[in-house]
């Protein structure tokens, strides 16, 4: 109900009366009122007037299960089109990537997103760590169950990097300023040559079939303090804009434009639908670059991605096809 609640309030520019709320959600005046303190003590700054109704004033920036949901529903109460559809919140986790396996072995749905304010064990790739401080983040993890070949999952990482790419340009439109961000193969985001965004996914799956696939996703939204060993290569949109953007904002447009992409992933099984549109995404394009494996590095410049998602490095010697996996492809001079 709260959410219900929310969506109409959030939808509309005029003052929405107590006996409107009862009759569309079939409730009492008492239990909307509660609801309506309940909204105030998360931050919820609401206008009450006598014979009028309720307004909201300003919203808070919290990424709550309704605060998102509330978003993701016209105010007739129709699902918009969007990937996410259960919104699981934590005030603090271990990890988003950790809490959506283990939900997804107890049957939870295609489309449950896990979020929470404070991860004390987020990851990154390759085992890195992936600080996650309370209030300062978008810190969460897609449940997908696609009927795709286990081979074809890795693709996903791209599809999420177009979507968050798209939502983050979005949401920052619309709030009056750019933010031209672009994303370093395969699945980083960058703003002003500075990481703000990183992707891990993960995979329970069996030689032909895929169990579950998880798409964690870290967002720099209003981080100011990175550690030491990261603040040359990471920061965040407010550090590069100056402007702070609601979490949730973000949340809710990512949904929208995964299921953008997502779709033409399906239709093809591959990329081939939205390679060029990644390209035109892509900051490495064009750009000298090294792909630096185990026990050998490849230079040359990079001219996009092929329908599964490689990079394809031209070299002296020809092209070269780079994968996903133990391999970190940087600019000749540093992280882009």
């Amino acid at each position: 109900m709260k959410t219900k609640i929310l969506n109409i309030l959030r939808n509309s520019n005029e003052y929405i009366s107590g006996q409107f709320l009862c009759n569309k959600l079939g409730v009492s005046r008492t239990a909307v009122w509660k609801v309506i303190n309940q909204l105030k003590e998360e931050g919820y700054e609401i206008d009450s007037v006598q014979n009028k109704g309720y307004r909201i004033v300003s919203f808070p920036d919290i990424i709550t299960a309704s605060e998102i949901m509330s978003q993701l529903y016209s105010m007739d109460g129709e699902k918009l089109e969007g990937i996410i559809t259960e919104v699981k919140y934590y005030d603090e986790t271990d990890s988003t990537n950790n809490e959506a396996k283990r939900q997804a072995e107890k049957n939870a749905q295609d489309g449950t997103l896990f979020i929470t304010e404070c991860q004390t064990g987020g990851r990154g790739r390759r085992g890195k760590t992936w600080i996650s401080p309370a209030g300062t983040g978008i810190w969460m993890s897609l449940l997908l169950r696609p009927d795709i070949a286990p081979a074809s999952a890795s693709m996903l990482t791209i599809v999420a990097a177009m979507a968050m790419q798209k939502a983050i340009a979005q949401v920052a439109a619309e709030d009056g300023h750019k933010v031209d961000s672009g994303i370093k193969w395969p699945n980083d985001i960058v703003l002003n040559n500075k990481k703000i965004c990183g992707i891990l996914t993960e995979m329970s799956a069996e030689m032909d079939y895929i169990h579950y696939v998880v798409i964690g996703i870290g967002v720099n939204v209003n981080t100011i303090d990175f550690d030491d060993s990261i603040k040359d290569m990471a920061s965040s949109l407010y550090e590069q804009t100056g402007k702070r953007i609601k979490r949730s904002s973000i949340v809710a447009a990512f949904s929208m434009w995964f299921a953008v992409y997502y779709d033409e992933f399906i239709k093809t099984r591959n990329l081939a639908g939205i390679k060029e549109q990644y390209n035109s995404m892509l900051i490495n394009m064009g750009r000298d670059v090294k792909a630096i494996y185990p026990d050998r590095e490849i230079v040359g410049k990079a001219i996009g991605i092929n329908d599964e998602g490689e990079l394809i490095i031209r070299t002296d010697k020809g092209e070269e096809i780079v994968r996903t996996g133990e391999v970190s492809v940087r600019g000749l001079y540093g992280y882009v």
